[in-house]
């Protein structure tokens, strides 16, 4: 009896390149990379108002309270600041599908700077209360360059996904994203004025980086050209 010859095998053979391919798909769902980055930003919202201290003197704990002032409007700029941080990075995972490793560093790096800013802000509450004007000086310097790293991790964010579509939503363009590194770089630029300005006037710098929070609260959802989701992409309803 003639030995049966075996079909041949139909798979082709796996390139280098598909492997390398594969390496880089996405590796999972964001709900979960949402999920911690949430957990983290509750954490540090909640410990700041570790910097509020209580009257421990008799019988002058009103004036110790009114003295303290500076530490309040560091502790609500602060909570007020990671708000905002908070909703920008909800509204950033409404448009992506999915995460890839280059993405999870990214977005470490967004927590680790917004982890720390609670600290510029208590330094420069401080310098204010107590401090000389080369105090105030040197803790809005302090706070602006913070700032400025944590803006810069948004645009790191920003320019991957603008150059990784495969993360996306299907109604999110890659468009919408090389759209929103302006938002990242003006962040970036403003904070190096601040910066300059503290040394020649530390109020006037300090004005200037308070528009910053009111600025990007105001954008959360991008900058009003690229904002709506394009045309003939049905919103999810409830």
């Amino acid at each position: 009896m003639s030995e049966v010859p075996r079909e041949a095998s139909t798979s082709p053979p796996v390139s280098p390149a598909a492997d390398r391919d594969a390496g880089a798909r996405v590796l999972a769902e964001s709900g979960r990379v949402e999920a911690f980055s949430d957990g983290v930003l509750a954490i540090v919202i909640t410990l700041l108002v570790l910097d509020l201290r209580a009257p421990d003197t008799r019988g002058a704990m009103l004036q110790q309270l009114l003295h303290q002032w500076p530490l309040y409007v560091a502790y609500l700029a602060s909570f007020a600041y990671v708000g905002v941080i908070w909703v920008n990075h909800h509204q950033l995972f409404t448009r992506i599908a999915g995460v890839d490793t280059g993405l999870l560093w990214r977005n470490l790096a967004l927590l680790l700077t917004t982890s720390v800013l609670p600290f510029p802000t208590a330094v420069l509450g401080s310098a204010f209360q107590h401090g000389t004007q080369r105090d105030e000086t040197v803790g809005l310097v302090f706070y602006a360059l913070v700032s400025a790293a944590m803006a810069a991790t948004w645009l790191a964010l920003f320019h991957y996904l603008a150059t990784n579509e495969r993360l996306l939503a299907n109604n999110t363009s890659a468009a919408f994203f090389a759209q929103e590194r302006r938002r990242a770089l003006i962040g970036v630029a403003t904070y190096l004025v601040v910066g300059l300005v503290a040394l020649w006037e530390p109020v006037v710098g300090l004005i200037i980086a308070a528009t910053l929070p009111v600025f990007y609260g105001a954008t959360s959802e991008g900058l009003p050209r690229l904002r709506t989701r394009p045309a003939g992409c049905a919103v999810p309803s409830g």
